[in-house]
């Protein structure tokens, strides 16, 4: 049981890209009827250079403007994923309705530098201040107007983000988390094996076991080595012959990559309670990744405890966690739909981010 869970949870995740489908109806096609320029800037925190893509409007000036921050994993500034291409729909349709946005490679990734899987979210967080520092030098741009949209774990990053910086005008958070991530991670993982079909037994099995795993990252202390070695010897003392050592030493690498340990470890309750600016919560119905009651219920509590009035969150029906409209919102489901992103969603977040810009 256990061996076979953790085999159909893998070939679930590495078959997407197969099936793939090549027809995206809503992506859109050169030439624009906006600028698209190519850009590069530094993050001088971490001497790296970043490269991206801001696209404006070819007449006026003084532009609200958007910081695109993708979800967990190096993606580029498309955040492409199974022929999709969320954030360049995203982009085209903010930038017709008179919002600059800017979508950046992520560290490692196309053309910017550094190493995605050797960083924490400390990490990522100064990427984006440094995105932010960047937008503010435009003299396209109105400084005052400039807001982050995060997906996923973006959403995570930019309560953190706004926390540091005043400038920041709005968050707009999709897919975001309000649990602790190993609370989240084993939430997602129920939900999906509920959806699949698992048996009960089988789901509470594998819920104790990554509890175990989890307990163990929750301790650990900035020592990579050291949290792999205590891994493995927990997923060897666990599985035994029923999952090869080689398996084994691949999980217990993925499960100490730095962004994930520190997501794992990760309580949004303090930046959440900390955030002050304007704040759009949006989730879908039949997102399994980040279930949506669960997590939209908990950041408007957070958001409101500390005085926030500004906070709107919405539960949008049958969309997954690509906010795709789907039937069962499982992983799989992804590459085989047409649609990158809900229309009904891009409506929402431009109507909200204008009446927050005027």
């Amino acid at each position: 049981m256990k061996t076979k869970l953790i085999y159909f949870l893998i070939l679930t995740i590495i078959s997407c890209p197969i099936y793939a489908q090549n027809n995206r109806p809503q992506e859109p096609k050169e030439p624009f009827d906006y600028i698209s320029e190519n850009v590069k800037f530094k993050n001088n925190l971490d001497s790296i250079s970043l490269a991206g893509t801001i696209t404006y409007p070819k007449n006026g000036s003084d532009f609200p403007a958007v910081i695109l921050i993708s979800g967990s994993g190096p993606q580029d500034r498309n955040s492409e994923l199974m022929n999709h291409k969320p954030f360049l729909v995203i982009a085209d349709y903010l930038t017709k309705q008179g919002i600059a946005v800017l979508r950046v490679d992520d560290r490692g990734t196309g053309e910017s530098e550094g190493n995605y899987n050797e960083t924490g979210l400390a990490g990522f967080v100064n990427d984006t201040q440094s995105a932010l520092e960047f937008l503010k030098t435009r003299s396209e741009i109105d400084p005052s107007k400039i807001g982050l949209i995060g997906h996923s774990l973006g959403g995570t990053i930019a309560p953190i983000v706004a926390n540091n910086n005043t400038d920041v005008s709005f968050i707009v958070i999709l897919s975001g988390a309000g649990m602790r991530g190993d609370q989240l991670m084993l939430l997602q993982k129920e939900k999906i094996e509920r959806q699949m079909g698992v048996p009960e037994i089988g789901i509470t099995q594998g819920q104790n076991n990554m509890k175990g795993a989890y307990e163990i990252i929750l301790k650990s202390k900035d020592d990579k080595i050291q949290l792999q070695t205590e891994l493995k010897n927990y997923f060897t003392e666990l599985f035994g012959a029923m999952l090869p050592e080689n398996q084994i030493q691949t999980l217990s690498q993925q499960l100490s990559l730095p962004w994930l340990v520190d997501f794992i470890q990760n309580d949004p309750q303090t930046s959440l309670r900390n955030t002050k600016c304007p704040v759009l919560a949006l989730n879908g119905s039949n997102d399994l990744q980040v279930p949506a009651e669960e997590n939209l219920e908990l950041i408007e509590k957070l958001l409101k405890e500390n005085g926030n009035k500004d906070v709107t969150t919405q539960k949008l029906e049958n969309l997954n966690h690509l906010f795709q409209e789907s039937e069962t919102g499982l992983p799989n489901e992804y590459a085989t739909i047409e649609q990158t992103f809900s229309p009904k969603a891009l409506e929402i977040i431009t109507k909200w981010i204008k009446q927050r810009t005027k």
